[in-house]
Parts: C-alpha cells; structure tokens; sequence
C-alpha cells in the first residue's frame, strides 16, 4: 500500500464533492498539508491568516452552496482558534467538517508540546467527533463524518496525530471489511404527515388577521410562501435569516421582526390573530404575539424546534418547501383583506421614513446613507454579508432584498468578526458574482489580515467599512438598557484605506454623504479586491421599531449620569426625530 492516511483522508473528500478546504498550515497537520499538494487540481487549499477567519468560511460556504464547508487547523492552539467559527455553523445549522491535528500518536497525554486532546475539546460543538486511530480507521470515519454533517446539519471533527497522517499500512482488523464505506449521500424525502397538514389547515382557515413569519429554512420556498400568502391575505415578516426568502418589493412582506426589525412587521405580531412559523426560530421571544392570543402552525425540519418560542397548535415536521405545497391546496381563500391593508400602509409608511434617514445631507454622515446608496449600486445576484453590532440594524434595514440575491451573517452565535470571512468564502464559491461585505469597524478590525487572503487569491471583493470608531450596539445597550453611562466602547480610529493599500488591493474613503454615491459607483467598478472606510457618525443610535417607555427612561437615566458626548446624542435623536415629521 503506497498512500497514506493523509492520502486516503483527502482523496475521500474529493468523492464527497468537496472542492475547496479553508485553513493555516502547521507542523501538526504537515502529512494533511502533503496531501492537499499533491492533490491540488482536485482540490484547492486556500489560505488564511487566522484559523478562526477558515471556521468562519467554511460555514459561509455552507450557507451559500448548501454543500459541505471544510476547514482545517494544526494542533492545539491552531484547533482552538477554529472554535468560534464552528460554532457558528453549529447555532445556525450548517454542515462543516473541521480537520485537526495532534500531537505524535504515543506523546499524546504526556504534557508534549501542543498537547491538546482536541477531540474532548469539541464534543459540544460537534454532532460527530473522532480521533482517527490508524490508517485502515481513515476511510470510515471520513466518510460519517461528511454523511452526518450533512445530514443533521452541523459541525463534524476529525482529530489526527501527526504521525498517524503519515502511516501506511493493510493492517486492519478481521471485521473492518476494505472499502465497506462509501460517498452516497443519501437524502430523507422528509415529507409532511397527512394528519398534520389537515390540522394546519384549518387553523389556518379559521384566520382573518393571519401573518407568516420566515426564516432561513425558507430559503428556497420562496414561490411557495409568496403563494401562500396571497392565499391568506398574510402579510410577511422575516427573520434576519431570512431576510432573502422573498425580496423587499413583493407587496406581501413588511420587512424584518425584532429590534432592528420594522414598525408595520411588530405591530403586525402584536395584532394577529393566527401566526404560521415557516422556517424559523427567531430567538426574540418578546416580539411574538402574547401566548394566547394568536393560533399558531409551526413548520421546521427539526422535530425539536416545534413550539420552541411560541405554544402552536399543529407543528409539521417537514422541509418548508414540500409542506408549503402540500399545505397550499387545503387552504382557503382569506377574502378579508383589511389586515393586509392596514400592515402594507403601515410598511409604506416605514419605507417613507428609511428613505428620510437615507437621504440626510449632514456631516458628520450617517451610516443609513452609506447603507441605502449601497443597496441601490448591488446587483441583482449580489451576495451581501454583513457583521454583528448596529451594522446588522443598517444592513436590515437599508439594503434591500432583490430576487435573485443572497443575503447572511452570524444569526444565532450573532458573533463579531464574520463579515469579511464570509464575503471571502462566497467569493470563492462563486467566483462570477459580486460578492459584498458590510461591516462594522469592530468586527472588521478582529480579523482584517483576512484582507490579505482576498488580495493572495486576487478575489474581487468589496468590503464596506461603516466606522465610527466605537462598539455601537455595546454602546447603546449600556444607554438603552440598562440606563448606564456607556464606558469602555471607544476604540482607537484606523484608516482602512491606507490598510487596504498596505495589503496591495484598492482602499477608498468617504466622509462627506454629498459624495458618497458617486465614490461607491467608483469602488464598485475597480477590479480585484477594495476596501471603502465609511467615516459616519458615532452618536446615531440603532432606535428600535417601536421605543417603549422603559427604554426612554432608561437612555434618559444614562445621559443624566455623564454619558461621554450626551450633548451631541441628544441633538442627534432630536433632529431624527424632527425629520421624521417634516
């Protein structure tokens, strides 16, 4: 037998059809490196410049092909710096093989250097997890590692010593058959049951004020929940996940839920009387109806999810697209259409108000302006990733969905530092397409060698920096919630244009909103990958749809107590508030 454990590892992942592996080199996974040389036209290493930027990756990856995302780390620290990135992948169920190197098979617990049993390590994050014991343990535990990844959607690892990757041997035992695994990767109908579907009709039937609330495992039930809802006179709010499911200038949807969701999507949940959940688990309890007081029908592919944040009657356990169409015939025309009205004047109106924000002229500039003049440039196939902080509540909110586009960031682990990782993994699985990253200066600044990767791989990306030289959402929640003086949020300005030029790709810089179209039409027009560093203002606050009581009391508590720059805030929330009524 010439190949060895290596060999074997990689030549299975070509058979499960993956293409491209995210990762750092190191001496721990040196026989994996080996590998990936030798097979380098079936299979592409890219490399990055920080291991949690490759986790990070290979979950974009998966989000955007709904194929496998791989990613791969050398032993001890190189494993421990992917684990924020696989847990990503693990909170918003995609399916990501994580590869890791160990320490010399018989050093392994004897305190050597990098000694980190990594395979413990992983056991929450994982739904499969295995220390491959030989070269004959390679085949089978590669292959239900992809096979499960894929299946129960989430996070795989695989934990090779350094020695074994280079072993070979035809030494196996007498009941590990050669060759008794394989690539086939087999699919569940995972059809609705009958029962289920006569239920949720007529819950659904006996609606007059009905509203259907998608997530991301919508995705690709668009057709089938704009149809959905015409049948039900339902207007349509969505999860930040699933902000793609239907594009912003269908007449039935009313924008995002949540605190950086719309006014018309909130007091539409306030107001229903029947709710259908189509693939969602939309984290923020407080913003469904009040238990009780909507009916409710839940559809999800996990048995688990049912009921999970809000008590329905009919849960259908299905995927979203076959229990819409099946769903769809049963359901009878809702030939009240004030509901409807009432929300989509409501959605108007918010619609109105964006456009006001988006459209101010004054310095310093505010990050709506930079968000809206960039939604207007995209094209109709971008894919736009955003980061986490108040660049999620300008990315929600001003850059609106179109048809055939692509819409992610961190959901549920809602962790910083993702945004230029992911437009870096869309990139590379879609190289004909413009692939777009919205971020905060917070996030970016975490892993901005990243911009490197894109300069190396000569990828065309373009990475929009809204910078305002403060942790934002950090900032206001200390003001809005708590009613604390905010402390600790600044951070030290950078030009990241001048970075993005050190790292030899286009840097540009916008501070007056007068030029801001006319500098993005420029970027977006350069080749290879640039970098626009948005100067905006530090005191726009990410107001939510509807500001309770308690909030105001509570940013009043704070501005009292000595926040830095209260002076300027709360001339900034003032003039919002009065071009909102002229």
């Amino acid at each position: 037998m010439s190949e060895t454990a290596a060999d074997i590892l990689i030549d299975r992942l070509v058979e499960w059809g993956v293409k491209d592996i995210f990762g750092l080199p190191g001496d721990g996974i040196n026989g994996i490196m080996e590998a990936l040389r030798k097979r380098q036209r079936d299979i592409r290493f890219i490399h990055v410049r920080h291991e949690e930027a490759a986790a990070f990756m290979a979950c974009a990856y998966a989000k955007y092909t709904g194929k496998l995302g791989v990613c791969l780390a050398t032993s001890g620290p190189g494993g421990i710096h992917l684990l924020n990135g696989l847990y990503d992948a693990k909170l918003d169920g995609q399916p990501v093989l994580a590869i890791t190197g160990h320490a010399f098979h018989d050093l392994i617990d004897t305190h050597t250097q990098q000694d980190v049993d990594l395979d413990r390590l992983f056991t929450d994050v994982s739904v499969y997890n295995a220390r491959v014991m030989g070269c004959a343990h390679v085949r089978n535990v590669t292959d239900l590692a992809c096979r499960t990844a894929l299946n129960f959607r989430g996070v795989a690892h695989l934990n090779i010593p350094t020695d074994i990757q280079d072993e070979k041997s035809d030494e196996r035992s007498k009941r590990n058959v050669s060759n008794h695994t394989d690539s086939v990767q087999a699919r569940s109908a995972r059809l609705p049951a009958e029962q289920d579907l006569v239920r949720a009709a007529e819950v659904l039937n006996a609606g007059k004020k009905i509203v259907i609330l998608v997530g991301q495992g919508a995705l690709e039930a668009r057709n089938e929940v704009i149809a959905i809802a015409e049948r039900l006179s339902a207007p349509i709010v969505k999860a930040l996940l699933g902000k793609a499911v239907v594009p912003d200038d269908c007449r039935y949807s009313i924008g995002g839920v949540g605190l950086l969701g719309t006014k018309a999507s909130q007091e539409a949940l306030e107001d229903c009387d029947t709710l259908l959940i189509a693939g969602s688990s939309f984290p923020y309890i407080e913003f469904y109806p009040h238990p009780g007081k909507a009916r409710a029908v839940q559809i999800d592919i996990d048995p688990v999810r049912i009921g999970l944040r809000y008590p329905v009657e009919v849960g259908i356990v299905a995927d979203c697209t076959k229990a819409l169409e099946a769903l769809l015939p049963r359901l009878k025309q809702n030939k009240s259409q004030d509901f409807l009205k009432k929300a989509r004047k409501e959605a108007d109106k918010w619609d109105d108000l964006m456009k006001k924000r988006s459209s101010s002229q004054e310095k310093p500039m505010k990050p709506q302006v930079v968000a809206w003049e960039l939604g207007r440039r995209l094209d109709d196939d971008a894919i736009i990733s955003c980061d986490s902080g108040t660049i999620a509540t300008w990315f929600a909110r001003y850059i609106p969905v179109k048809r055939r586009q692509k819409h992610s960031l961190s959901g549920t682990l809602a962790t910083m530092a993702n945004g230029l990782p992911y437009t870096v993994a869309a990139q590379i699985a879609y190289p004909g397409r413009q692939c777009i990253g919205f971020v905060g200066d917070g996030g970016f600044t975490m892993l901005m060698g990243e911009f490197a990767t894109a300069v190396k791989y000569k990828l065309p990306i373009k990475i929009v920096v809204i910078n305002n030289n403060t942790l934002g959402q950090i900032k206001w929640e200390q003001m809005v919630f708590l009613g604390n003086p905010e402390y600790g949020c600044d951070l030290s300005p950078i030009n990241f244009a001048a970075l993005a030029q050190a790292c030899g790709g286009t840097g540009f810089r916008i501070e007056n909103p007068k030029d801001c179209g006319r500098i993005l039409d420029e970027a977006l027009r350069t080749k290879g990958p640039v970098l626009i560093d948005a100067i905006v203002d530090p005191n726009e606050p990410p107001m939510p749809p509807k500001v309770t009581f308690d909030q105001a009391e509570k940013l009043g508590e704070a501005l009292a107590k000595g926040t830095p720059n209260r002076k300027e805030i709360v001339l900034t929330i003032a003039g919002d508030k009065v071009r909102e009524m002229v």
